[in-house]
């Protein structure tokens, strides 16, 4: 026993280290092998991608790590048009009574049924209304008749406001109306009937934010497939999107029509997202990889989304993207630094070269190493804080 303990501690003749040494060189792997710079890699650029989310104007309501994947992956973006591509404060341009009815009076009915909405288009109207000096009355037996339009009771009269599919449904004929001129100009177009008969035509134009067409153009350099979604008319949709250059359109799209196309993609095998503002987009919303609301938009679909546009503004989609993708590639980056950091420093620390050339790391310098790996690793993170975006 004496003998083996001997040859142990002197080294023995088959070139075995003793053990004294091979202790100190598995201290010093141990030391070396330290996981901290693993952890490290994700979590730094994880937390600062999402702190320079802040001046951004985006606001992330789950996990910002999924998020950021998410984001950077992203294929398709459906695109809702007013309030998002559109300011969402529209403006009455224009109102054909039919024979029969005055304008005033057309407007006054409108404004009666619109007055509790919350959709932008109904704002214009009930403004409009105001600014005529047209009083706005009660509505009795009110129902909203989802993607179409609204119905109530105005006095005596039974009135109906909403697009040609609720004519169509409530049997009253708006075949001859020339609506084209207006929605060509990219103004919606809406129908009201008084007891079953047509009424007249009442066009709200959105005009199309300042920043949309910068935003859309970018979108498509990044790779990402862009189409609009929207409950509009055919035209109006199709000459908002001429304008600014979006070649797929879905009209005249209800909530569950826009529901249905969300998933038709996701079973393509597409990531999907969705920027809407509206109570009707609240289902797309929910139902994509990632729902974008506009912070201008309804509670209902700000509640709904996974991400909020502070200030509505389509650019921080943009900016919200290039900062995903610069985030994912500098986690790559500092996944590639650690391993080949360790591939390299805890063979030696092991001892791999001390048979060859006698060669073995210091425990002084095992730390110093260990220590360098992961200020390396932090400060390529911090990188992402002047990244211009």
């Amino acid at each position: 026993m004496m003998d083996v303990v001997s040859r142990e501690l002197r080294g023995d003749p088959c070139g075995r280290q003793p053990a004294e040494l091979r202790m100190r060189e598995r201290a010093i792997a141990l030391r070396r092998r330290h996981p901290l710079e693993h952890r490290q890699v994700h979590p730094p650029q994880g937390g600062i991608g999402v702190e320079r989310r802040r001046p951004v104007g985006v606001v992330v309501e789950e996990d910002p790590g999924v998020l950021i994947e998410r984001l950077r992956d992203v294929d398709v973006l459906l695109i809702d048009k007013t309030g998002t591509l559109t300011e969402g404060r529209p403006r009455l341009s224009a109102i054909v009574a039919a024979d029969g009815y005055a304008e005033n009076e057309v407007l006054r009915c409108v404004a009666d049924l619109e007055r509790a909405s919350e959709h932008p288009l109904a704002r214009a109207i009930v403004d409009a209304a105001q600014v005529r000096g047209i009083a706005v009355g009660p509505v009795d037996n009110f129902a909203s008749v989802t993607g179409q339009g609204v119905t109530g009771k105005v006095g005596h009269r039974s009135v109906a406001f909403g697009n040609d599919r609720l004519m169509k449904e409530l049997s009253v004929d708006v075949t001859n109306v020339d609506a084209a001129r207006f929605q060509a100009d990219g103004a919606t177009a809406m129908y009201c009937a008084i007891d079953g008969n047509f009424a007249g035509l009442v066009a709200v134009a959105d005009p199309i934010k300042a920043t949309s067409a910068e935003a859309v153009s970018s979108l498509r350099a990044a790779g990402i497939r862009l189409v609009m979604l929207t409950g509009d008319s055919e035209r109006t949709a199709n000459a908002v999107a001429e304008k600014l250059g979006i070649a797929e359109v879905v009209a005249d799209a209800s909530p569950q029509r826009k529901l249905e196309r969300i998933r038709e993609l996701k079973a393509a095998g597409l990531v999907v997202a969705m920027a809407g503002d509206g109570i009707n987009d609240a289902p797309a919303l929910a139902a994509a990889d990632v729902g974008i609301a506009m912070g201008t938009g309804t509670d209902v679909a700000m509640a709904t989304a996974a991400v909020t546009l502070v200030k509505g503004d389509l650019k921080g989609i943009v900016r919200a993207h290039r900062l995903s993708r610069a985030t994912l590639t500098n986690i790559r980056q500092n996944l590639f630094f650690a391993f080949v950091y360790n591939g390299v420093g805890v063979p030696v620390a092991a001892g791999v070269l001390y048979p060859v050339w006698g060669l073995l790391l210091s425990p002084m310098l095992a730390a110093a190493a260990m220590s360098a790996s992961s200020i390396s690793v932090i400060g390529n993170a911090l990188r992402l804080r002047s990244k211009q975006i």
